[in-house]
């Protein structure tokens, strides 16, 4: 049943929170009053409150500042379950990825979206880092409105209650000096200027805030990847690159340029601290290096990095060099940033044979204040006046979650908790999630098998 204030932006709300992380890395607090504003964000914060006030809406469980997903590529939801059926590498399951890219339009596209960042909302994530490059129509035709397949996104992660960073991506070959073909048609604009043209046409709304993306150093020539870290870099926004994600990439760069990726990057001004490189994860001791001092953070996506064997990549370096982690669910083989957290350290123990490189706090800073600053809203992962009236709250009382005391509550969360634990999102002091059910989308599973499967028989 929808709560008649559902989704209901501009009030003032009251919410009592039984167990309360305010920042990842600190205590649990018990007895916790949060106060929001018409602005959507947090008002007031009174501790030792022992039971809710009047009109102060109870969150049983443990409640932490909403997650933050870095790394998304919402299409990508339709290829779950299908692209696990064979054998195969990265570049076969490109090949299935192409075929969905060229069946979506605009609406087809708002249909998927809007359910995949339900499901987002679902698992305590209140805001998206959408790596967009599906910007055209099959072949390269431009739609009426050039941005009609990056609007689509946007209205999409507005009717579901979330916050959304638009990644607008450059995408412009295929490969090192080769055209795009086929499906990448869609993906390119002709040259950096016809996207930096194209991508300043988008607006900036409450829920959205812009970025650009470099998808790769084979899709964006040497050449212009200094006019889309200008065009980041003259707007103050966070700028994304998929990095290293293959051996087979470094091995093309290294024969075209004579350098990695990492040091083409450098030296054509696209890394420092506003930009994250996704994946990061075949790199050379000189390229940890190149990313930790210039401040560049590295968004890893444990789960996709798996599902696809593309390896584990060097995080603990990456971070003692000085690159701050965030996490996405990227590919979306499965929506859960309580997982990524959780694969991150478990997948560096099976690396190198040794437990306790995170602490569950950190983890969830990666989750959550690291994340949201990689998506360029830095204010974001605390409960504290001023800040986003974000947050997600965890059922402690589950068959994975009963049994530690809530002063646990972090490494309940990142080493026991699973999305299905979620019990409540608040974004922007609305209540999104409520008892584990979705305000503002009734039927998401439903929104979701309709239009996957619209994707693949072309049939509502």
């Amino acid at each position: 049943m929808t709560h008649p204030d559902s989704g209901r932006p501009g009030r003032s709300r009251a919410y009592w929170l039984e167990h309360a992380l305010r920042t990842a890395g600190g205590p649990v607090r018990s007895g916790v009053l949060v106060e929001t504003g018409a602005d959507g964000r947090i008002t007031a914060v009174t501790e030792d409150t022992p039971a809710p006030p009047p009109g102060a809406e109870p969150l049983r469980g443990l409640t932490l500042p909403g997650l933050a997903n870095a790394h998304s590529h919402a299409f990508h939801r339709a290829l779950r379950g299908v692209v696990q059926a064979d054998r195969g590498t990265f570049w076969t399951w490109r090949e299935v990825m192409y075929q969905v890219a060229g069946r979506l339009d605009p609406d087809s596209y708002l249909a998927l979206a809007r359910a995949v960042y339900a499901e987002m909302a679902l698992a305590g994530i209140t805001a998206v880092g959408e790596f967009h490059y599906l910007h055209h129509a099959p072949g390269g035709t431009r739609y009426d409105d050039p941005n009609a397949m990056g609007e689509a996104l946007i209205e999409a992660a507005a009717q579901a209650g979330v916050r959304i960073t638009l990644l607008d991506t450059a995408y412009l070959s295929s490969g090192f000096g080769e055209p795009p073909t086929g499906a990448q048609l869609r993906f390119s604009d002709g040259d950096a200027e016809a996207w930096a043209a194209r991508a300043s046409l988008l607006k900036e709304r409450d829920h959205v805030t812009l970025g650009a993306a470099v998808h790769s150093v084979r899709a964006v020539p040497a050449g212009q990847l200094a006019q889309v870290a200008r065009w980041a870099e003259e707007r103050g926004a966070p700028l994304h690159v998929h990095l290293s994600e293959q051996p087979a990439e470094n091995e093309a760069c290294l024969a075209a340029h004579g350098r990695t990726p990492a040091r083409l990057l450098a030296d054509h001004g696209v890394l420092g601290p506003r930009t994250t490189g996704v994946h990061n994860t075949h790199l050379t001791d000189e390229d940890i290096a190149l990313i930790g001092g210039s401040g560049t953070g590295t968004c890893m996506c444990p789960t996709t990095e798996r599902d696809l064997a593309d390896g584990v990549g060097p995080a603990p370096a990456l971070q003692r060099a000085g690159s701050p982690l965030s996490l996405g669910s990227d590919s979306h083989a499965v929506i859960d940033l309580f997982e990524e957290a959780r694969a991150l350290e478990l997948d560096e123990r099976l690396r190198t044979r040794v437990r306790g490189h995170w602490s569950a706090g950190a983890l969830l800073r990666a989750a959550g204040a690291d994340g949201h600053a990689a998506l360029g809203r830095p204010e974001a992962g605390t409960l504290a006046p001023g800040a986003p009236a974000d947050w997600t709250t965890v059922a402690l009382d589950t068959v994975r979650t009963a049994g530690p005391p809530p002063e646990r509550g972090a490494e309940t969360a990142v080493f026991a908790a699973t999305a299905a634990d979620v019990r409540h999102t608040v974004c922007a002091g609305r209540h999104v999630v409520r008892d584990g059910a979705h305000t503002l989308v009734p039927e998401p599973a439903r929104e979701l098998a309709t239009a996957v499967a619209h994707l693949r028989t072309g049939r509502a």
